[in-house]
């Protein structure tokens, strides 16, 4: 990998349309940059403030975004494979549209997101921030959810088949009408105080 870019002012940028391979940027500002349709491959964005960028359209592969801050960044259409988000917090983000695989959110703040019917399969989401969000008819089929904080948390008619959760998450969230499989059933049971016999 290039030497990293550090502290570099990209705010305002127009870089429509760029392609990035193996850049590292570290501290760096996008504020307000114009960054739709990018295509980065094996970058990595430590501490990076992504406030009222455009990123839509744009897809990443083989990266990361450690510790970054999108604040009403548009993110519509954003594919990404195989990232890690570690650390990262999305405050007023359109969520909804994004396309995710292999992407790890551990540690991720995604309170009050909107993430209604969104494919979130497979994903990592261990000790995640998503307090107050809305996860009604998503899909999180062998999810790691472990340590996730879903106080408030709307998981109406989501399937959760085959997904990691933790006892005292299933009593902060709602779950009317989602689709476990037995063993999440009995985890939910025993965690409302229930006695199976």
């Amino acid at each position: 990998m290039d030497d990293a870019e550090i502290g570099q002012d990209y705010r305002d940028a127009v870089l429509r349309g760029a392609r990035w391979e193996k850049r590292r940027f570290v501290r760096c500002d996008f504020t307000e940059a114009d960054l739709r349709g990018l295509a980065t491959q094996g970058c990595t964005f430590d501490e990076c403030d992504f406030t009222h960028t455009d990123l839509g359209g744009s897809t990443h592969e083989t990266r990361a975004f450690r510790s970054c801050v999108f604040r009403r960044t548009a993110i519509a259409g954003v594919s990404w494979t195989g990232c890690s988000l570690l650390g990262s917090s999305f405050v007023a983000c359109g969520l909804r549209s994004i396309k995710v695989r292999d992407t790890d959110f551990t540690l991720v703040s995604l309170g009050g997101a909107d993430l209604r019917r969104s494919d979130l399969s497979g994903l990592r989401f261990r000790k995640a921030n998503l307090v107050d969000s809305n996860l009604t008819g998503a899909r999180l089929r062998d999810a790691d959810l472990r340590g996730a904080r879903l106080l408030g948390a709307d998981l109406s008619g989501t399937d959760l088949r085959g997904a990691k959760l933790d006892a005292a998450a299933l009593v902060q969230a709602k779950f009317t009408g989602a689709r476990v499989d037995v063993d999440m059933a009995i985890t939910f049971a025993t965690a409302h105080g229930l006695v199976i016999s």
